[in-house]
């Protein structure tokens, strides 16, 4: 008999130096049904609100995954479709939470979630959450960065604004994100990612990137046979070490998986 596949899975939440956690962070597998999910949403609004948001997020993910991960027999098209289904559930949501509050009220959440079915993953991406990839000593984001910055890199390398200008200039600011209206851009790729057991995938809220790209793949180099909660520890492990003052909410998923 032919194993099941299995995940290692381990989550990480650290608030940083803001006063608030506006991250929020789930997962679950399925065993009956050999799935797993995985969800990370990053709040904006300001005190209570970016809290509110990124938990509406991750609740109408739950919603939409559980119902068809829990069932007896399970229909993958129907959970692979649930991925969008959940991102316009939690817009609705957030919707009408922004309306209750008054026309001057204003907050949304990023969404990066991935569907593990044996080694295939489908995901969906809103936003700046980046989902990397670790393969073969090298590190990749799958994802595609819904902020300014890769805009504003283009534009540098292209020269179109110089180095000065750049600098001045947010990259931090979304260009797609759930906030109740329409959705810019949605990365939701038809076709799965397909994992074998070396490779790791990381999600992240954007907190994580306070460490370069190189940074995180030399933690991934040294401590990629370790368990997935290693993993994670040493990531935060590296961010912490920064002692950066404006430390973003963070939060990491890390999964491997552990047979076929």
């Amino acid at each position: 008999m032919l194993a099941t596949p299995a995940y290692d899975v381990a989550l990480i939440l650290n608030q940083g130096q803001r006063e608030t956690q506006e991250d929020a962070i789930a997962a679950r597998m399925f065993d009956a049904s050999a799935a797993g999910y995985v969800v990370i949403a990053d709040g904006m609004g300001g005190h209570d609100a970016g809290e509110v948001a990124s938990e509406m997020v991750v609740a109408a993910w739950r919603d939409a995954l559980d119902v068809e991960l829990e069932a007896e027999i399970l229909n993958e098209r129907s959970a692979i479709d649930a991925l969008p289904l959940a991102a316009m559930q939690a817009n609705a949501a957030i919707a009408t939470h922004n309306e209750e509050q008054g026309e001057s009220f204003n907050m949304g959440a990023t969404l990066l979630g991935i569907l593990l079915l044996g080694h295939r993953v489908y995901w969906i991406s809103i936003g700046d959450s980046p989902l990397f990839l670790f393969r073969d000593g090298t590190l990749s984001q799958v994802n595609e960065d819904h902020s300014m910055a890769p805009v504003i890199d283009e534009k540098l390398a292209a020269g179109e604004i110089t180095e000065a200008e750049a600098k001045h200039m947010d990259r931090n600011q979304l260009t797609s994100v759930i906030i109740g209206g329409g959705i810019p851009k949605v990365d939701c790729p038809e076709e799965p990612l397909l994992v074998s057991p070396s490779d790791i995938l990381i999600l992240a809220s954007d907190g994580l990137q306070y460490l370069g790209d190189n940074e995180i793949q030399s933690v991934l180099k040294e401590h990629g046979q370790a368990l997935a909660q290693d993993i994670a520890e040493a990531l935060l492990a590296a961010v912490l070490a920064k002692g950066d003052p404006d430390q973003d909410n963070l939060s990491i998923a890390v999964a491997k998986l552990t047979r076929t």
